[in-house]
């Protein structure tokens, strides 16, 4: 069936406009300034309130069910895809259509959502994040010596442990034979693991220099987990294109950054709820000494990037029940950067980093028909993301639509 959305006052990265929006078969079939004829289709009248595209978080877990990742890894496999089937759902029904998850999704849960076995965003996958000894992704404590490949094929790992160049070229090839559209690097320490402190640098440059060229020869790219300044700088000048987080970033290294074509995807609500929610959720005492560390310094590094020019797309990078407060990025991110700049972070600058520009994160002929009807403008009050999302459409199928009722 077609849907004809009249009388809207269209926003995408392009801006606001005046117009109608034609769907047919999935997709976005026509876009005018001027009425559109449409006699079979079903007309949705806004009477000149917001369309947009589909929102995108570029950084997500979604097999992240419970916020010890640790205790997460020893879930059985059936009760995280379930549990990840939940999280999805509540993400599509906030108007997210599309994410891009960081480590741990399979391509078995991207079969099952293709399958209609569960409702939720449409799925761009690392397969594994790979870490070194002692990494990001390494969950074990200090004290345990299993081995850790034990946890690599377990649904609710979020990574693998590989060490060494060689290790590190199979792993990318085993992932990318997995179905991994692109790689994730761990590429410095973090706060929800166990035994790296956040300045820890992890891989070396050979390392990353390998994946590097691993991931232009399956023609895709590498995104790193990153936090400080010495870690990011190594990473752009060793060709990782998606530079997660960043929150100790410099304008210098900012700049080089945006020279060399990257893209960031800085992540600051996750901070906010493990600051508020980590310890009575189960985050261990070691990580949450950890947060203030990155935390503190989030808001600056949103004016470092912006100023540098630094292309910056939408991530929140939640955790268990954290995942309710995915929204609140939008609100976090107004503190400091202009609104349309905000919007376009969720749409085609997400769009661009997932390398699907023209087909998610805009209103045009061709994309698919990804829709969302915010309750208020959300260049006037960036709070109407964080609340309900009262109409949602997915490749031209209404999903949600809370006006029905």
């Amino acid at each position: 069936m077609s849907t004809l959305f009249a009388n809207a006052t269209l926003l995408d990265g392009a801006g606001p406009r005046a117009g109608h929006v034609l769907v047919e078969n999935g997709l976005i079939h026509e876009v005018s300034d001027t009425p559109i004829r449409a006699a079979a289709a079903r007309v949705i009248d806004l009477h000149g309130a917001t369309l947009m595209p589909g929102l995108i978080d570029a950084h997500v877990h979604v097999i992240a069910t419970i916020v010890n990742v640790a205790q997460n890894a020893m879930l059985p496999d059936g009760l995280v895809a379930h549990r990840a089937a939940r999280i999805m759902h509540g993400m599509l029904m906030r108007g997210f259509t599309t994410v891009r998850d960081l480590g741990g999704a399979t391509l078995g849960l991207r079969l099952a959502w293709e399958e209609g076995l569960f409702e939720g965003p449409r799925l761009v996958l690392c397969g594994k994040a790979l870490s070194q000894t002692g990494g990001h992704a390494d969950i074990r404590g200090r004290y345990d010596t299993r081995d850790a490949e034990w946890f690599a094929p377990r649904l609710g790992a979020l990574g693998r442990v590989v060490d060494g160049v060689d290790a590190v070229r199979r792993a990318c090839r085993e992932e990318i034979k997995a179905g991994a559209d692109y790689i994730k690097l761990m590429a410095n320490g973090g706060v929800a693991s166990p035994t790296d402190p956040i300045a820890f640098l992890g891989f070396s440059r050979e390392e990353l220099l390998a994946a590097v060229e691993e991931a232009e020869s399956a023609q895709t790219y590498v995104a790193a987990h990153l936090y400080t300044d010495a870690a990011i700088r190594r990473a752009v000048e060793c060709g990782v294109r998606s530079l997660e987080h960043c929150n100790l970033i410099t304008p210098e290294t900012a700049a080089l950054a945006a020279a060399r074509g990257a893209i960031a995807c800085p992540t600051l609500v996750t901070y906010q709820a493990l600051k508020q929610e980590g310890a009575a959720l189960g985050l261990p005492p070691e990580s949450v000494a950890k947060i203030d560390d990155v935390r503190l310094a989030g808001l600056r590094s949103l004016e470092v990037m912006r100023d540098a020019g630094l292309t910056m797309a939408f991530g929140t990078d939640l955790l268990g029940e954290m995942h309710r407060r995915q929204s609140e990025e939008f609100v976090i991110r107004a503190e400091v950067l202009d609104a349309m700049e905000v919007i376009r972070s969720t749409t085609c600058h997400a769009a661009r980093l997932l390398r699907m520009e023209g087909r998610i994160g805009a209103i045009a002929p061709g994309a698919y028909a990804d829709l969302i009807i915010p309750d208020a403008d959300p260049l006037r009050d960036m709070g109407t993301l964080a609340r309900e999302i009262g109409f949602v459409m997915q490749a031209g199928r209404v999903v949600k639509d809370a006006r029905a009722g």
